[in-house]
Protein backbone atom coordinates (compact mmCIF):
# COMPACT_ATOMS: atom_id res chain seq x y z
CA UNK A 1 0.00 0.00 0.00
CA UNK A 2 0.96 3.78 -0.22
CA UNK A 3 2.42 3.07 -3.23
CA UNK A 4 1.71 6.76 -4.81
CA UNK A 5 1.16 8.19 -1.19
CA UNK A 6 0.93 11.67 -1.39
CA UNK A 7 0.49 12.60 -5.11
CA UNK A 8 -2.11 14.22 -7.14
CA UNK A 9 -3.71 12.24 -10.04
CA UNK A 10 -5.57 12.88 -13.28
CA UNK A 11 -7.46 9.76 -15.19
CA UNK A 12 -9.43 10.70 -17.86
CA UNK A 13 -12.55 8.21 -18.63
CA UNK A 14 -12.23 7.27 -15.49
CA UNK A 15 -16.18 6.89 -14.93
CA UNK A 16 -16.32 2.93 -15.91
CA UNK A 17 -14.17 0.14 -17.19
CA UNK A 18 -9.96 0.46 -17.41
CA UNK A 19 -10.20 4.00 -16.33
CA UNK A 20 -12.65 3.09 -13.34
CA UNK A 21 -9.60 0.74 -12.04
CA UNK A 22 -7.13 2.99 -12.71
CA UNK A 23 -8.32 5.71 -10.51
CA UNK A 24 -9.60 3.27 -7.84
CA UNK A 25 -6.15 1.67 -7.90
CA UNK A 26 -3.96 4.99 -7.78
CA UNK A 27 -6.78 6.13 -4.76
CA UNK A 28 -6.32 3.06 -2.60
CA UNK A 29 -2.72 3.45 -3.06
CA UNK A 30 -2.33 7.32 -1.58
CA UNK A 31 -3.32 9.18 -4.26
CA UNK A 32 -5.38 12.25 -4.77
CA UNK A 33 -7.14 11.33 -7.72
CA UNK A 34 -9.04 13.34 -9.93
CA UNK A 35 -11.47 11.59 -12.37
CA UNK A 36 -13.27 12.98 -15.59
CA UNK A 37 -15.77 11.47 -17.63
CA UNK A 38 -18.83 12.61 -20.11
CA UNK A 39 -20.90 10.44 -17.79
CA UNK A 40 -21.64 12.36 -14.54
CA UNK A 41 -23.80 9.76 -12.50
CA UNK A 42 -21.24 7.07 -13.04
CA UNK A 43 -18.21 9.17 -12.29
CA UNK A 44 -19.10 10.40 -9.54
CA UNK A 45 -20.01 7.17 -7.85
CA UNK A 46 -16.29 5.97 -8.30
CA UNK A 47 -15.22 9.12 -6.41
CA UNK A 48 -17.48 8.15 -3.82
CA UNK A 49 -16.34 5.01 -3.76
CA UNK A 50 -12.60 5.71 -3.55
CA UNK A 51 -13.58 8.09 -0.79
CA UNK A 52 -15.60 5.90 1.06
CA UNK A 53 -12.43 3.60 1.53
CA UNK A 54 -10.59 6.39 2.95
CA UNK A 55 -9.48 7.85 -0.11
CA UNK A 56 -9.20 10.91 -1.34
CA UNK A 57 -11.19 11.62 -4.87
CA UNK A 58 -13.15 14.26 -6.71
CA UNK A 59 -14.85 14.36 -9.78
CA UNK A 60 -15.21 16.79 -12.72
CA UNK A 61 -17.06 16.52 -16.16
CA UNK A 62 -14.71 17.32 -19.21
CA UNK A 63 -15.16 15.98 -22.74
CA UNK A 64 -11.19 15.46 -23.48
CA UNK A 65 -11.49 17.09 -27.23
CA UNK A 66 -12.52 20.69 -26.14
CA UNK A 67 -9.43 22.60 -25.22
CA UNK A 68 -11.19 24.98 -23.39
CA UNK A 69 -12.49 22.43 -20.98
CA UNK A 70 -8.63 21.37 -20.46
CA UNK A 71 -7.82 24.33 -19.41
CA UNK A 72 -10.86 24.36 -17.12
CA UNK A 73 -9.92 21.45 -15.53
CA UNK A 74 -6.19 21.48 -15.28
CA UNK A 75 -6.76 25.01 -13.42
CA UNK A 76 -9.26 23.66 -11.05
CA UNK A 77 -6.49 21.15 -10.15
CA UNK A 78 -4.11 23.75 -9.96
CA UNK A 79 -6.19 25.74 -7.48
CA UNK A 80 -7.36 22.84 -5.44
CA UNK A 81 -4.10 20.93 -4.79
CA UNK A 82 -1.04 23.40 -6.46
CA UNK A 83 0.22 20.61 -8.40
CA UNK A 84 -0.03 17.31 -10.60
CA UNK A 85 1.94 14.49 -10.56
CA UNK A 86 0.37 11.91 -12.74
CA UNK A 87 -1.38 11.86 -15.76
CA UNK A 88 -2.99 8.72 -17.16
CA UNK A 89 -4.64 9.90 -20.55
CA UNK A 90 -7.37 6.77 -20.77
CA UNK A 91 -10.36 8.09 -22.28
CA UNK A 92 -11.14 6.57 -25.71
CA UNK A 93 -13.89 5.20 -28.12
CA UNK A 94 -13.56 1.96 -30.85
CA UNK A 95 -15.64 2.35 -33.83
CA UNK A 96 -16.05 -1.11 -36.07
CA UNK A 97 -16.08 -0.66 -39.70
CA UNK A 98 -14.46 -1.21 -43.23
CA UNK A 99 -12.43 1.18 -43.91
CA UNK A 100 -15.00 0.99 -47.66
CA UNK A 101 -17.83 1.76 -44.86
CA UNK A 102 -16.16 4.24 -42.50
CA UNK A 103 -17.31 7.46 -42.69
CA UNK A 104 -15.48 10.62 -42.82
CA UNK A 105 -17.51 12.05 -39.28
CA UNK A 106 -16.57 8.32 -37.61
CA UNK A 107 -13.18 9.08 -38.35
CA UNK A 108 -12.98 12.74 -37.45
CA UNK A 109 -14.51 11.47 -34.18
CA UNK A 110 -12.44 8.82 -33.45
CA UNK A 111 -9.67 10.54 -33.65
CA UNK A 112 -10.88 13.56 -31.88
CA UNK A 113 -11.25 11.39 -28.70
CA UNK A 114 -7.93 9.07 -29.22
CA UNK A 115 -5.51 11.26 -30.50
CA UNK A 116 -6.75 15.18 -29.72
CA UNK A 117 -7.90 14.31 -26.50
CA UNK A 118 -4.34 12.91 -25.60
CA UNK A 119 -2.54 15.67 -27.07
CA UNK A 120 -4.68 18.16 -25.40
CA UNK A 121 -4.17 15.92 -22.15
CA UNK A 122 0.21 17.04 -22.24
CA UNK A 123 -0.03 20.47 -23.90
CA UNK A 124 -2.27 21.83 -20.85
CA UNK A 125 -1.02 18.99 -17.98
CA UNK A 126 2.77 19.02 -18.41
CA UNK A 127 2.97 22.47 -17.26
CA UNK A 128 1.19 21.79 -13.75
CA UNK A 129 3.18 18.89 -13.62
CA UNK A 130 6.11 20.76 -14.18
CA UNK A 131 5.26 23.18 -11.52
CA UNK A 132 6.47 21.33 -8.65
CA UNK A 133 10.21 20.50 -9.80
CA UNK A 134 10.02 17.06 -8.47
CA UNK A 135 8.87 15.63 -11.74
CA UNK A 136 5.56 13.42 -12.91
CA UNK A 137 4.03 10.40 -14.66
CA UNK A 138 2.19 10.35 -18.23
CA UNK A 139 0.61 6.94 -19.27
CA UNK A 140 -1.06 6.78 -21.99
CA UNK A 141 -3.38 4.10 -23.09
CA UNK A 142 -2.97 2.69 -26.07
CA UNK A 143 -3.90 -0.86 -27.44
CA UNK A 144 -2.44 -3.80 -28.74
CA UNK A 145 -4.12 -2.88 -31.72
CA UNK A 146 -1.41 0.08 -31.80
CA UNK A 147 1.27 -2.54 -32.39
CA UNK A 148 -0.34 -4.44 -34.72
CA UNK A 149 -2.84 -4.21 -37.83
CA UNK A 150 -6.79 -5.40 -37.12
CA UNK A 151 -9.23 -5.71 -40.53
CA UNK A 152 -12.26 -3.87 -39.40
CA UNK A 153 -10.08 -1.61 -36.78
CA UNK A 154 -7.94 0.46 -39.01
CA UNK A 155 -9.26 3.61 -38.01
CA UNK A 156 -9.01 2.55 -33.97
CA UNK A 157 -5.73 1.08 -35.37
CA UNK A 158 -4.23 4.17 -36.52
CA UNK A 159 -5.22 6.13 -33.33
CA UNK A 160 -3.49 3.86 -31.31
CA UNK A 161 -0.64 3.91 -33.32
CA UNK A 162 -0.62 7.76 -33.10
CA UNK A 163 -0.52 7.36 -29.15
CA UNK A 164 2.37 4.74 -28.98
CA UNK A 165 4.83 6.96 -30.93
CA UNK A 166 3.27 10.61 -29.65
CA UNK A 167 4.16 8.57 -26.58
CA UNK A 168 7.66 8.34 -27.20
CA UNK A 169 7.97 11.92 -28.86
CA UNK A 170 6.93 13.67 -25.25
CA UNK A 171 9.29 11.53 -23.17
CA UNK A 172 12.27 12.86 -25.27
CA UNK A 173 10.66 16.55 -25.19
CA UNK A 174 10.57 16.07 -21.36
CA UNK A 175 14.13 14.46 -21.07
CA UNK A 176 15.70 16.66 -23.14
CA UNK A 177 14.03 19.83 -21.28
CA UNK A 178 15.57 17.71 -17.92
CA UNK A 179 12.13 17.82 -16.11
CA UNK A 180 11.94 14.29 -14.90
CA UNK A 181 8.83 13.88 -16.20
CA UNK A 182 8.49 10.23 -18.16
CA UNK A 183 6.42 9.18 -20.54
CA UNK A 184 4.97 5.90 -21.42
CA UNK A 185 2.32 3.81 -23.28
CA UNK A 186 0.23 0.92 -21.91
CA UNK A 187 -1.22 -1.31 -24.59
CA UNK A 188 -4.13 -3.85 -23.16
CA UNK A 189 -4.98 -6.70 -25.23
CA UNK A 190 -8.59 -8.51 -24.80
CA UNK A 191 -10.02 -7.09 -21.52
CA UNK A 192 -13.52 -7.24 -20.67
CA UNK A 193 -15.26 -4.18 -20.14
CA UNK A 194 -18.66 -2.75 -21.49
CA UNK A 195 -16.83 -0.96 -24.25
CA UNK A 196 -17.33 -4.19 -26.12
CA UNK A 197 -21.15 -3.78 -26.28
CA UNK A 198 -20.68 0.20 -27.00
CA UNK A 199 -18.70 -0.61 -30.02
CA UNK A 200 -20.88 0.78 -33.12
CA UNK A 201 -20.48 -1.40 -35.83
CA UNK A 202 -21.17 -0.83 -39.82
CA UNK A 203 -21.81 2.11 -42.06
CA UNK A 204 -23.31 5.54 -40.55
CA UNK A 205 -26.77 4.65 -41.91
CA UNK A 206 -26.93 1.25 -40.95
CA UNK A 207 -25.59 0.85 -37.10
CA UNK A 208 -25.88 -1.20 -34.51
CA UNK A 209 -23.78 -2.36 -31.77
CA UNK A 210 -21.80 -5.35 -31.86
CA UNK A 211 -22.96 -8.54 -30.14
CA UNK A 212 -19.16 -9.37 -29.32
CA UNK A 213 -18.02 -11.68 -26.81
CA UNK A 214 -15.47 -10.75 -24.81
CA UNK A 215 -14.49 -14.80 -23.97
CA UNK A 216 -14.91 -16.08 -27.24
CA UNK A 217 -12.39 -13.31 -29.04
CA UNK A 218 -10.09 -13.86 -25.81
CA UNK A 219 -10.71 -17.95 -26.22
CA UNK A 220 -9.39 -17.46 -30.21
CA UNK A 221 -6.91 -15.03 -30.09
CA UNK A 222 -5.34 -15.23 -27.06
CA UNK A 223 -2.21 -18.04 -25.77
CA UNK A 224 -3.57 -18.05 -22.74
CA UNK A 225 -7.19 -18.14 -23.74
CA UNK A 226 -7.83 -16.33 -20.73
CA UNK A 227 -9.73 -12.46 -20.89
CA UNK A 228 -7.87 -9.79 -18.75
CA UNK A 229 -9.46 -7.60 -15.97
CA UNK A 230 -9.95 -4.08 -15.92
CA UNK A 231 -7.32 -4.41 -12.90
CA UNK A 232 -4.51 -6.09 -14.85
CA UNK A 233 -4.48 -2.75 -17.12
CA UNK A 234 -4.77 -0.84 -13.95
CA UNK A 235 -1.76 -2.43 -12.14
CA UNK A 236 0.71 -1.57 -15.07
CA UNK A 237 -0.49 1.82 -14.88
CA UNK A 238 0.18 1.85 -10.69
CA UNK A 239 4.01 0.85 -12.28
CA UNK A 240 4.42 3.66 -14.34
CA UNK A 241 2.68 6.16 -11.75
CA UNK A 242 4.80 4.96 -8.99
CA UNK A 243 8.59 5.82 -8.58
CA UNK A 244 9.34 2.38 -8.96
CA UNK A 245 9.69 3.03 -12.57
CA UNK A 246 11.57 6.20 -12.03
CA UNK A 247 14.03 5.11 -14.91
CA UNK A 248 11.67 3.99 -17.76
CA UNK A 249 10.19 6.53 -20.27
CA UNK A 250 9.47 5.99 -23.42
CA UNK A 251 8.79 2.94 -23.92
CA UNK A 252 5.82 0.26 -23.51
CA UNK A 253 4.20 -1.94 -21.21
CA UNK A 254 1.64 -5.22 -22.81
CA UNK A 255 -0.93 -6.04 -20.97
CA UNK A 256 -1.82 -9.24 -22.96
CA UNK A 257 -1.12 -12.34 -21.75
CA UNK A 258 0.89 -13.67 -24.53
CA UNK A 259 -0.71 -11.96 -27.60
CA UNK A 260 2.15 -10.37 -28.96
CA UNK A 261 4.48 -12.99 -28.65
CA UNK A 262 2.98 -15.03 -31.42
CA UNK A 263 0.74 -18.29 -31.55
CA UNK A 264 0.05 -21.03 -29.38
CA UNK A 265 1.55 -24.62 -31.22
CA UNK A 266 4.30 -26.70 -32.43
CA UNK A 267 4.74 -25.65 -36.40
CA UNK A 268 7.63 -28.36 -36.21
CA UNK A 269 5.67 -30.87 -35.21
CA UNK A 270 2.70 -30.49 -38.38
Amino acid sequence: MGQVQGKVALVTGAAAGIGAAIATTLGREGATVVLTDLDDRRGEEVAQSIRAAGGEAVYLHQDVTDEARWAEVVGEIDRRFGRLDVLVANAGIAIIAPITEMSLADWRKQTAVNIDGVFLSVKHGIPLLRKSGEGGSIVMLSSVAGLRGSAGLAGYSATKGAVRLFSKSVALECAGARDDIRCNSVHPGIIETAIWEKMPVGAQDARRNAPIDPRAVAEASVPTGKLGTPQDVANAVLFLASDASAYITGSEIVVDAGMMAGRVGNLAAR
